[in-house]
């Protein structure tokens, strides 16, 4: 149970996977403001330019980069319009407003005219916040465009240059902080500044200090950079679980894209055979197993997002998660010990969960994305919809920026044979990262083929 499938896509699965990957492009196009080049954070699956967020964030602007390279490299657009489409959301990166001192993006930015947000479309008030893992997901973006497009190298590195990952390390804990507000927030806080640059920001109390999470992408990009002490990696806190008798190390609410997002773009598996080459096949194998056999819910892959019937969830696996409960995977928001008793409810798939797990047992995710589109009629024209409860058959009608974005890239790396990853592991890169993740030995890595079903 370790590295991915080798077998070549056969024709029908080539044609199949193309299909869902040009349709959520172009959902992507459709929430893409066409003057500022900036994706919305998301629109009704009917791709109504009228139901578009009005915000976007830093995550979302590097979803829109990489999906755009990405639609380039399969075809989609023209090599022109590609990299027309590039420039112009690059010239608007550029100027953006920007903590000073660190060179990092606040969370959230008009899609229309790329203003730092003060208050929601709804009157919402936001107080600016620099997140660690959300500014991770944009610098990759712009390390993969400039690698994607010699052209574009220079404006990637541009803006590149001065976000500073080391603004975000805890030397104490040897952690990144969460991210920092601006201004004084109402709550609990660390004043500081950590570089001495620049005036006091106040950092989020808590570290991210479990490594099998989405934000290890931050730690990434600051070790491939140079940013960050190479001990960071090793700082991050592991633990272990056992599910169906194979030993992971956990997330902490059990969801797919915290296990697999980061590696769309770090090579994992290949670098880090017996820690993550065991871990993202059992996480895959977990997820499958509760959903098919454990919960019965007929269907499988559970991760953030949408919630069907409106708002937005969390979603996971209790059994692989740290968190007191894990993540919910149904409508009740049912836990383990209450399953015992009544059983589990409405049960909330997400399709982007799905094509996570394609690098990791390809049959059986892309007949659970089949089953969707086709027997839950969770499909339109901008693709997937973002979740069903697949007991009820209600869907979240909805696109998601991050979750699109997620799907096209799974579903191009697939197609291209990891292009995304080939675009980020430069040399430097590579000499950085592959040596952090090549010698551990994950819990459990030792047996990887020991399961009971």
């Amino acid at each position: 149970m370790t590295g991915r499938p080798t077998t070549e896509l056969t024709p029908d699965e080539r044609d199949l996977l193309t299909r869902w990957a040009r349709d959520t492009w172009r959902s992507l196009m459709a929430m893409t403001d066409p003057a500022t080049g900036l994706p919305s954070d998301g629109i009704d699956a009917d791709l109504d330019a009228r139901s578009r967020s009005g915000y976007t964030s830093p995550t979302n602007i590097g979803g829109l980069l990489w999906s755009t390279a990405l639609a380039g490299r399969l075809g989609f657009l023209a090599p022109d319009v590609c990299r027309s489409r590039l420039r112009r959301t690059l010239a608007t990166v550029a100027r953006l407003h920007r903590h000073a001192p660190s060179g990092m993006f606040v969370n959230w930015y008009g899609e229309a005219d790329g203003a730092a947000l003060t208050a929601m479309p709804d009157g919402e008030p936001i107080r600016p916040f620099l997140s660690s893992v959300d500014n991770g997901w944009l610098a990759v973006a712009l390390m993969v465009v400039g690698r994607a497009d010699p052209a574009l190298a220079a404006p990637c590195r541009e803006v590149l240059r001065d976000m500073d990952f080391g603004f975000f390390h805890d030397p104490a804990a040897d952690l990144l902080r969460g991210g920092c507000w601006i201004d004084e927030p109402d709550g609990e806080a660390v004043r500081g500044r950590y570089r001495g640059d620049g005036p006091d920001v106040w950092f989020t109390p808590h570290h991210y200090a479990t490594l099998n999470s989405e934000s290890r992408i931050g730690s990434y990009v600051g070790l491939a950079l140079g940013q960050l002490p190479a001990g960071h990696y090793a700082a991050m806190q592991r633990g272990s679980v056992t599910h169906r008798g194979t030993t992971l190390v956990p997330t902490f609410g059990g969801s797919m894209f915290e296990a697999l997002m980061p590696e769309l773009f770090v090579d994992e598996t290949v670098w880090g055979p017996t820690s993550w080459g065991h871990n993202h096949p059992g996480t895959v194998a977990a997820q499958r197993d509760f959903g098919l056999l454990e919960a019965g819910y007929g269907s499988w892959g559970f991760s953030p997002a949408a919630r069907p019937g409106g708002g937005y969830s969390e979603w996971g696996v209790e059994a692989i998660s740290v968190l007191d409960g894990g993540y919910p995977s149904d409508l009740q928001r049912t836990t383990a010990a209450e399953a015992a008793e009544r059983g589990w409810g409405d049960g909330v798939v997400t399709p982007h969960a799905l094509a996570l797990a394609l690098a990791h047992d390809r049959p059986a995710a892309l007949a659970a994305l089949a089953d969707l589109e086709n027997r839950y009629g969770a499909y339109g024209p901008g693709g997937f919809h973002d979740a069903v409860a697949v007991g009820s058959g209600l869907r979240a009608e909805r696109h998601l920026a991050l979750d699109q974005s997620i799907l096209l890239a799974a579903l191009g790396n697939v197609l291209t044979g990891g292009q995304l990853r080939t675009w980020f592991a430069d040399p430097t890169t590579e000499l950085r990262l592959r040596p952090l993740m090549s010698a551990e030995v994950f819990p459990g890595a030792g047996h990887p083929d020991e399961r009971t079903r």
